[in-house]
Order: C-alpha cells, then structure tokens, then sequence
C-alpha cells in the first residue's frame, strides 16, 4: 500500500476507521474476482485499486440514515 494513496484518500474520508473498512471491503470484492473501476498497473496490489478508485471518485460511500427507536407500549407523553 502506498502512503501517498493513503494521503489522498484521508482528504476525501477523513475518518482513518471509515477509509480502513471500505478499504477492506473492497480489497475482498477484488479478490473474489471483482473487476477494477480503474486502470491498474502491473504493480498494483488490490489495496492500492481500493485507494485509487477512492482517489478518483470511482469508489464512494454515505452515512447510514439515522433511525429513531422507539419502545413498544410506551406512549408519548
């Protein structure tokens, strides 16, 4: 992986934790055979496609909607 993808890539998810999971996810769709949005080189491992496809806007991700629970029975006062 190289830093300077990592560097990047934090300009467009800042949080490290986020970056590591999607990352991660797509790492493991590319190796089950997924084919790479991007044009890779031959030195290329998988993370630096996954860092790429970010840095390029290939690869983008949303917060999941904030759902408001509630508690069965309970009425609003």
């Amino acid at each position: 992986m190289t830093s300077s993808l990592v560097d990047e890539a934090l300009k467009l998810i800042v949080s490290q934790q986020i970056l590591v999971n999607i990352v991660s996810k797509r790492v493991r769709q590319l190796s089950a055979g997924h084919r790479p949005m991007i044009e890779t080189g031959p030195r290329m491992g998988f993370s630096d496609i996954a860092l790429t496809e970010i840095i390029q806007g290939k690869l983008t991700w949303e917060p999941a909607p904030v759902v408001a629970l509630t508690v069965p029975g309970k009425k609003g006062k």
